[in-house]
């Protein structure tokens, strides 16, 4: 009876360890990538290496802070022209992440933004329909919330923590990514195999 007792045991605890906040993943990355940018386009993988000045002037246009300076992103094409670019940003919430990929038009205007993963409790999720208020916004004024952008009762944090990742995207896009206006130059990306 006693042998019984400890691998029953074992076997409770391990079902009780699981907890109901636990993350949940919606949508892979490439899962992500083939919605974005659906056969015959290919999306190209290329990193940002930004240096001090650039994070500052990225966080200074976007009005929040640019933490990470390497920063990935997919270029979407078609028959060699640009499609789109894809950006993935994880970001804590209250406590716990979320992940989402911002989806950019090659005019840099946002088509959606997608929710990949979330580790809060599912009280303070975005719904989609909450989310497609971004689509066809810029990096101006009224990308922010309570402006152009409706908050969202009983999960303000998340509210605030994507729209300041689209800010941080809008803003890193526009200064190192957007094709730059005849005669200046800017800092080279690189490939990644």
């Amino acid at each position: 009876m006693q042998r019984l007792a400890l691998p029953c045991a074992l076997l409770l605890s391990s079902l009780f360890a699981v907890s109901p906040a636990e993350g949940r993943v919606y949508l892979t990355q490439q899962e992500a990538l083939a919605q974005a940018f659906p056969a015959p386009a290919r999306a190209e993988r290329r990193v940002l290496y930004l240096d001090v000045d650039q994070a500052r002037r990225a966080g200074d246009l976007a009005g929040v802070a640019v933490e990470h300076r390497v920063i990935p992103y997919y270029v979407g094409t078609v028959d060699g022209c640009v499609a789109g670019y894809a950006y993935f940003d994880t970001h804590p919430v209250r406590t716990l992440a979320e992940t989402i990929m911002v989806l950019l038009a090659p005019d840099g205007r946002i088509v959606r933004i997608d929710l990949l993963s979330f580790d809060e409790p599912e009280d303070y999720l975005l719904s989609g329909r909450w989310l497609q208020q971004f689509t066809g916004r810029s990096l101006d004024d009224d990308l922010l919330l309570n402006r152009g952008i409706r908050a969202m009762t009983g999960a303000t944090l998340s509210a605030r923590a994507v729209t300041q990742a689209a800010r941080r995207i809008l803003a890193v896009h526009q200064l190192l990514v957007a094709p730059p206006p005849a005669g200046s130059a800017r800092r080279p990306e690189r490939e990644e195999p």
